[in-house]
C-alpha cells in the first residue's frame, strides 16, 4: 500500500484561504499542470478525502474524480444520492483506513485536504508527497503541515519547473 499526496499550496504554504478559496491556486491550472495531475491520478485506484475537501468539490461544475472515493468524516452522515455508487462515507483513523482500503486490495491511494493530509503525517502514513508551489503569497489560510510529535524525513526526488512558475517537488518517505 502506497499513500500520496498531490497538493498545490501557495509560497507561504497555504492549501486554500481561510474559506476554502482556492481560485488563486486555479490560475496555475495550465496544460502542464493538468497532464501532470493527470498522470498521477493515472497511477492511483482510491482517493482519500475529508469533509472539507468533500464539501468544496460539491460545488464544482461536475464530479472531479473517475476513481473510487473513501469520505472520512464523522460530522456527515450520508452522501448524496447521485453520489452514493462514487462515495463510500467512512469513520476511521488512518490507520484502520490503510487497512482497510489493503484488505479491499487497493494499493495506491491518494490523500487529498488539509486536515486528512495532517492526521497520516501525524501517523507516519504517507508514502510519497508532490507539493506544486504556486508562485503566489496569500498571507493566511488552510496551511499544508501542521504539529507533528516526531520529524519525518523525506528524500528529494526531483522538482520541475513548468512555464507559469509552478513548482511542481517530488519527494518519499526515507525509511532508513
Amino acid at each position: 500500500m502506497r499513500s500520496r499526496v498531490y497538493i498545490g499550496t501557495s509560497l507561504d504554504g497555504f492549501i486554500a484561504k481561510e474559506d476554502g478559496d482556492i481560485g488563486w491556486l486555479t490560475q496555475f491550472a495550465n496544460r502542464e499542470a493538468i497532464e501532470a495531475y493527470e498522470e498521477f491520478m493515472n497511477e492511483v485506484n482510491a482517493i482519500v478525502i475529508g469533509r472539507g475537501t468533500f464539501e468544496k468539490v460539491l460545488g464544482f461544475p461536475s464530479w472531479p474524480y473517475d476513481k473510487k472515493v473513501f469520505l472520512l468524516s464523522r460530522s456527515i452522515r450520508e452522501v448524496p444520492e447521485a453520489l452514493k455508487e462514487k462515495v463510500t462515507l467512512l469513520s476511521m483513523k488512518p490507520e484502520e483506513l490503510v487497512s482497510y482500503l489493503s484488505n479491499e486490495r487497493f494499493s495506491n491511494i491518494y490523500i487529498d485536504g488539509g486536515k486528512v493530509i495532517q492526521d497520516f503525517l501525524r501517523k507516519d502514513l504517507i508514502d510519497e508527497l508532490i507539493i506544486a508551489r504556486a508562485p503566489i503569497i496569500i498571507g493566511s489560510g488552510i496551511p499544508l503541515f501542521d504539529h507533528l510529535d516526531t520529524d519525518l524525513q523525506f528524500e528529494h526526488i526531483k522538482t520541475m519547473v513548468q512555464s507559469n512558475g509552478l513548482v511542481r517537488s517530488y519527494y518519499e518517505r526515507s525509511r532508513k
